[in-house]
């Protein structure tokens, strides 16, 4: 579990898919017929508890460390988070938000995060209010009801609070920590997003409709 309270960037290094190595230079990789993805990321954060199998957020998708070095880790991507997140388009060069599993010792600073990222949205306004940042989206049909005015949702790993929502699109307001310390500074109108709803809304939808079931029926 995570709290969506980014801990810093990382830097994708080195790529590969089924058919081959890493395209990063000096960086090789054993050839993989997984049909998925991997990922090499390098960070200046101190991660000393790195460890194989350990789960980290990459943009808000929980992956596990299958090797690491020093300043570096590498990831992998099953063929149906290729296909549900932007990932599978990520390249050498391109920056990512990572956030460590929470701990039972730690602050609960954020929500909920799972890493399990319900879908993507697309960036269509981006503006600055005094020292702040306006970023508005647009809100997939499926994920609509799960988005509330003042409602917590992850985007792309980072914490937020829906500050407007309307019929097809919603809108969060980024201080100046989060905008310089994660992706949101590297993000343009019609780039996409990682979504996580509230997985508590999605909870309590499946209670209810279990009531409303029982109620149908009698």
């Amino acid at each position: 579990m995570f709290t969506g309270i980014v801990e810093g960037p990382g830097e994708i290094v080195g790529v590969t898919d089924s058919e081959g190595g890493f395209s990063a230079g000096e960086i090789t990789s054993d050839e993989s017929s997984d049909g998925g993805r991997r990922l090499r990321i390098r960070t200046d954060l101190a991660f000393d508890d790195l460890h194989h199998g350990q789960s980290i957020a990459v943009s808000g998708v929980c992956l596990t460390v299958e090797e690491y070095g020093d300043d570096w880790f590498e990831v992998f991507l099953a063929a149906e988070t290729v296909e549900k997140t932007y990932l599978g388009t990520v390249e050498v060069g391109d920056i990512v938000n990572l956030e460590r599993a929470l701990a039972a010792s730690d602050r609960f600073d954020g929500h909920i995060v799972q890493g399990h990222v319900d879908g993507t949205a697309t960036v269509t306004e981006i503006e600055q209010v005094g020292d702040d940042w306006f970023f508005e989206f647009d809100l997939p049909e499926s994920l609509a009801k799960y988005v509330v005015q003042k409602g917590s949702v992850c985007l792309d790993g980072i914490s937020l609070t829906v500050a407007d929502r309307r019929d097809d699109s919603f809108a969060v307001a980024i201080i100046p920590t989060t905008y310089d310390l994660t992706t949101l500074s590297e993000k343009d109108v019609g780039d996409p997003v990682h979504v996580e709803v509230d997985v508590v809304a999605k909870y309590v939808e499946s209670m209810l409709d279990g009531y409303t079931d029982r109620l149908l029926t009698e």
